[in-house]
């Protein structure tokens, strides 16, 4: 049984899927940094330095000033902000996911369109090289 799950561990697939988690995990750390910290505080200034992550509705009676108050006081409170910071999040991915595929798809497409160069033709043989010698032999003579 543990012959067979290494067997399964180290089959490439499953290998390439471990790194492709692994990168996709620190990607989306770094896509969620840039949306956060770059891409957000712009569109908050052009809407009315709107802070997004700070966008809720409190469903309960007493009134407060941001989501961390709210938090702290343990009250029932919907953070739409939290969800359209994270709907940027997931469209700024997919567009940087769809680019990279596109450019894979178009340089894929590039090595298709390039003619190959013909193959070299193949070092005759001793015995034609031999033969040749015979034949440029006898036409001199």
């Amino acid at each position: 049984m543990l012959q067979e799950f290494k067997d399964f561990a180290m089959r490439g697939n499953v290998v390439d899927m471990a790194v492709g988690i692994i990168i996709g995990a620190a990607f989306g750390r770094i896509v969620s940094s840039f949306v956060t910290d770059v891409i957000m505080p712009p569109i908050g200034l052009a809407i009315g330095n709107v802070n997004f992550s700070n966008l809720f509705v409190n469903l309960g009676e007493i009134a407060y000033e941001s989501v961390a108050a709210a938090e702290e006081a343990g009250a029932p409170i919907m953070k739409y902000g939290v969800f359209i910071q994270t709907v940027f999040d997931f469209l700024i991915v997919a567009f940087v996911i769809f680019m990279v595929i596109k450019g894979m798809n178009n340089m894929k497409r590039k090595q298709e369109e390039e003619p190959e160069a013909p193959p070299a033709p193949p070092e005759p043989s001793e015995e034609a090289k031999l033969l040749a010698e015979i034949r440029d032999a006898l036409k001199q003579s």
